[in-house]
């Protein structure tokens, strides 16, 4: 018997990284909680608590998957830019330098406990040049993005190097949500139909 899952987001990534595997949620139901940074809060910590926050805002029967990504250069976190000014601003201070990508997931089980981790990927950025910076702009991509990028997409030529999950960076870390599900007592077999 197959134990109902729910993801608690609309991000096409992480929906796609789960099918990648072979897991196709029962329902797509999207957290609606504040996303604000507290006060003094560090990124690591907001990434935790913002995906333990969705998974307990979800009121569904079954698993409840959910994940926050934040970006990160020292404490300072780097938002999803509301307009093209901001993500140049964002895109610059990455230029040439290394920043961290934080993860938080949390899965919710059928008896309301909830498991979480928090995945940490350090990723280094080459020196971007005003066209690149320009071009990337131009492609829209950047909309909607934590640190104004996608490493999926064209931004994945600006990776120098990557230390930690790729798959955290898109935005949610297989390896550790199939061990959270699992660990809950999810019953589904990855990379099995259906």
């Amino acid at each position: 018997m197959t134990s109902r899952l729910v993801l608690a987001s609309s991000s096409k990534n992480r929906l796609g990284l789960l099918q990648q595997i072979g897991i196709k949620p029962d329902a797509i139901i999207p957290a609606d909680i504040d996303e604000s940074q507290k006060d003094g809060e560090l990124p690591r910590e907001l990434a935790h608590r913002l995906a333990v926050k969705k998974a307990k805002s979800i009121d569904e029967e079954g698993y409840v998957l959910a994940a926050d990504t934040v970006i990160s250069v020292g404490r300072r976190v780097l938002p999803k830019p509301m307009d093209r000014s901001e993500a140049k601003a964002s895109l610059n201070l990455l230029s040439g330098r290394s920043h961290r990508a934080f993860t938080g997931v949390a899965v919710k089980g059928e008896d309301g406990k909830i498991a979480s981790r928090l995945v940490q990927t350090r990723v280094i950025f080459k020196r971007l040049s005003l066209c690149e910076i320009e071009y990337y702009l131009d492609s829209q991509e950047w909309q909607g993005r934590a640190g104004a990028y996608a490493i999926q997409g064209l931004a994945g030529a600006f990776i120098v190097k990557l230390s930690g999950s790729y798959s955290s960076v898109v935005g949610l870390p297989i390896y550790e949500t199939l061990n959270l599900l699992g660990g809950l007592g999810w019953g589904r077999e990855p990379f099995a139909d259906g």
